[in-house]
């Protein structure tokens, strides 16, 4: 059972994993790779501001989110995704594909 309100993120977070194999296994043939990146926990501005703009106290937010990663560091930032797409778009990553690569701290390692 999911909250209504990220039914439609969920679904279509999904959908997007699902895309990314086939694209990888349709294309592979042709020596196209296709991964995704699936973010956690970011330090960004529209992540935080959009919970202070709702009446969310900054500091206690930002804490409460990086006491949810579990390297036990501060969330990730827009340089650990960037880093993890120039990795993925290299010659060191050429026999990846079809491959849904979090970069969250070890978030969705606590998931399953």
């Amino acid at each position: 059972v999911c909250a209504a309100n990220i039914v439609a993120y969920k679904t279509s977070k999904a959908a997007l994993n699902a895309y990314t194999h086939a694209l990888a296994t349709g294309n592979a043939r042709y020596g196209i790779r296709a991964n995704a990146i699936m973010p956690g926990l970011m330090n960004t501005p529209m992540a935080i501001e959009g919970y202070v703009t709702a009446g969310h106290d900054r500091e206690q937010l930002v804490a409460r989110r990086n006491a949810q990663v579990p390297l036990g560091r501060t969330m990730g930032d827009a340089w650990d995704v960037a880093n993890a797409a120039l990795f993925l778009a290299s010659d060191e990553a050429r026999f990846i594909t079809g491959v849904i690569l979090p970069v969250d701290g070890g978030q969705s390692a606590m998931i399953g």
